[in-house]
């Protein structure tokens, strides 16, 4: 039986570890085709927005109630869950106003600051805005209102979608300062 030189032994070593290493390659790689698409799957989207009713003459809510809000051609929705709020006609919206709460995050930068004192200072310096959109109607004798608070990303939405079916223009109102 012939010998081996050790250049061989070493060689026939290096494919083999070469052949593990490019399998456990293409395995990550194969879970990763797999995984990806599975995760950019979006949520089903239903075509509402998530706002927080923030107060107003809806009867039976308080401040703070997460609510869902569904604009459509023919009525607006106001949803708790499953259970219908209220409907309002379009046409019966007299005004859709916009406000902005800005404060600074001092109870996050303290909280921050037990642990780092430099990242709590740097909190302190940034601001958080919140946004309010608020809505008057009139339907013969039954007006109301309310105000509520959406989300950073959506609000933008919701006045777009306010806009085009009530034909109001929303009204910036910097006094607008309720909170909860």
């Amino acid at each position: 039986m012939p010998r081996q030189s050790s250049y061989a032994k070493t060689h026939k070593l290096d494919s083999e570890e070469s052949v593990r290493a490019n399998f456990a390659v293409k395995s990550v790689a194969l879970m990763l085709c797999l995984a990806i698409p599975c995760m950019a799957v979006p949520a089903k989207d239903d075509g509402g927005y998530n706002v927080m009713y923030d107060g107003g003459s809806l009867p039976g809510l308080k401040a703070g109630k997460k609510l869902r809000m569904y604009i459509e051609t023919n009525q607006i929705r106001i949803m708790e869950g499953n259970t219908l709020v209220t409907t309002l006609v379009p046409s019966s919206v007299k005004e859709i106003s916009y406000g902005q709460d800005v404060h600074r995050r001092i109870g996050a930068a303290i909280g921050l600051a037990v642990v780092s004192l430099g990242i709590g200072a740097l909190m302190a310096l940034t601001k958080s805005k919140k946004h309010y959109v608020g809505l008057t109607w009139a339907a013969g004798d039954v007006k109301g209102g309310f105000a509520m608070q959406c989300d950073k990303n959506d609000y933008r939405g919701v006045i777009a979608g306010l806009e085009g079916v009530t034909g109001q223009k929303a009204v910036n109102s910097d006094a607008m300062t309720v909170k909860n």
